[in-house]
């Protein structure tokens, strides 16, 4: 097994990015192997480290089908349904509820 090269936090060189800064590019690694890593010290813990791709043979982000944004969507939607009253509750339902805050805690008076 090769080791691949471990760089300094912000020390990389250029042509080689992670995965979030591919993707602010409009790209994907594209089945690159990972070509390089960066490590980030801690305190009292071990290293942040994120992996490096090259640039040249990153690939476009692939466009979003129809069927993968109508999907999407109802993911979404059923994230915001209160399973209690069936409303959308305009946010994402807490998973520590379970439920809308107005099921929730039902006695409890809204401020104006």
């Amino acid at each position: 097994m090769a080791s691949i090269p471990v760089y300094p936090w912000r020390l990389a060189p250029d042509g080689l990015a992670t995965i979030r800064q591919l993707r602010a590019r409009g790209l994907r690694p594209g089945g690159q192997d990972v070509a390089a890593q960066i490590e980030r010290p801690r305190h009292r813990r071990g290293p942040l480290v994120a992996y490096l791709y090259e640039i040249d043979k990153a690939k476009p982000v692939r466009p979003m089908t129809p069927a993968k944004r109508a999907a999407l969507a109802k993911a979404n939607t059923a994230r915001r349904t209160c399973p209690d009253c069936k409303r959308d509750a305009g946010y994402v339902i807490p998973a520590m509820l379970g439920m809308c805050v107005t099921c929730a805690y039902p006695n409890e008076q809204r401020a104006a």
